[in-house]
């Protein structure tokens, strides 16, 4: 069985043509909006390519069950979920802008 435990490993990984066959799956089961966002009442979409611009990222497709803890469910249609940028980001508990809670709550002398 593939580990992905490593970067290199994981950059491989979502480099594949496997992994860009199943995202693209995901993203057309899920409409291209975030489920996350649809859970709350909200409506996130993905954005609309401009000829001659970037097209803007603005969703990804997060495995439910993290491939480094599960390898056995990289490659999993029921695995991945269709989020926005700031629903991922809170997922994995990466919120910029704002005060991170402390993970102890020492005190410093």
């Amino acid at each position: 069985m593939t580990e992905y435990k490593t970067e290199a490993q994981k950059q491989t990984f979502y480099k594949s043509g496997a992994w860009n066959k199943l995202r693209q799956q995901a993203l057309d089961r899920d409409n291209r909006e975030c489920q996350q966002c649809k859970r709350e009442g909200k409506v996130h979409v993905d954005s609309k390519k401009v000829d001659g611009e970037r097209k803007s990222i603005e969703l990804n497709v997060h495995h439910k069950y993290e491939i480094e803890d599960y390898p056995q469910l990289a490659l999993v249609l029921d695995n991945l979920e269709t989020l926005c940028l700031n629903c991922h980001n809170k997922m994995h508990d990466r919120v910029f802008g704002g005060t991170k809670q402390k993970k102890w709550d020492d005190e410093r002398w």
